[in-house]
């Protein structure tokens, strides 16, 4: 039997239809599938290639400011003066124009990150071992919020993931404001593009990324914090558990860090001074 195709994704890009063959209590459907893409993204920065990103390609100038500024290319968003995205055959070309004073437009081929990364790990592409374990700047927020705000932005957030609801492949970063209110999601396939993709989102949008909190649908890796703090946002919470790395990190950068948020219970990994009763 052959089924028709899903209803067109015009208002959900990332997503393709492919047809499948579906095993059933021992009949086989034929239909068409949606799935998630996966697709090659390079980094430029004046000219120079940095790094190539297996990403979902969509909100590709947020991802752009997002990574500029968690891989340290730029400090402010005032330095990424523009990004031109160039179709290729092979994938996609972010090309940034960087202003003069940031780190970024003066990249030594020799030194810095020009291997590809996969969607799995945002710093596969790192040669040294320096560049792999970076320490961001301590977090200056004053943000409070209580468990009520954290579990209506997760609440939200499961609402708000058309690409995971076609295909449950991808991951899902958030930024909620400090009453729980889920402002921005952006999703990828790699939970560290969502989150470089949401923070890029955030500066475009003119928002304080310090005025709220973040919610992923990954566990909290080490570098899922070391971007959070990096972007000046106070307080991070994934449905999934941290890694030891990550908990060492948040603890001396002054992030809140939340794992196993679930409906009714979470655990607090650091500084808890930041959620309420």
């Amino acid at each position: 039997m052959v089924t028709p195709p899903p209803t067109s994704t015009d208002e959900t890009p990332g997503c393709v239809s492919r047809r499948i063959e579906r095993w059933r209590r021992g009949a086989i459907d034929v239909v068409d599938d949606w799935v998630a893409e996966e697709h090659p993204v390079a980094m430029a920065c004046n000219g120079v290639a940095f790094a190539v990103m297996m990403a979902t390609p969509c909100d590709l100038e947020d991802f752009a400011l997002g990574f500029a500024l968690s891989e340290g290319l730029i400090a402010e968003p005032a330095q990424l003066l523009e990004t031109e995205i160039r179709p290729l055959l092979e994938g996609t070309q972010l090309a940034m124009t960087l202003r003069e004073d940031a780190h970024g437009a003066h990249l030594d081929p020799a030194d810095d990150r020009l291997l590809p990364g996969r969607s799995g790990c945002g710093i596969c592409g790192t040669r040294q071992l320096e560049n792999a374990v970076r320490q961001p700047a301590p977090v200056r927020s004053d943000l409070r919020i209580t468990h009520a705000a954290l579990e209506r932005a997760l609440d939200a957030l499961r609402r708000r993931q058309p690409m995971t609801a076609l295909t449950g492949a991808v991951h899902a970063a958030g930024w909620a404001s400090a009453d729980g209110e889920l402002v921005l999601v952006r999703e990828d396939v790699g939970r560290h593009n969502a989150l470089d993709k949401l923070v890029g989102a955030l500066h475009r949008s003119g928002r304080d990324p310090a005025a709220g909190f973040a919610v992923v649908t990954s566990r909290a890796s080490y570098e899922m914090a070391s971007k959070t703090a990096s972007a000046g946002i106070g307080l991070l919470a994934a449905i999934s558990a941290p890694t030891a790395l990550a908990i060492e990190l948040a603890r001396s950068a002054g992030l809140t860090l939340v794992g196993f948020a679930r409906p009714g219970s979470h655990n607090i990994y650091t500084h808890p001074e930041r959620l309420q009763a």
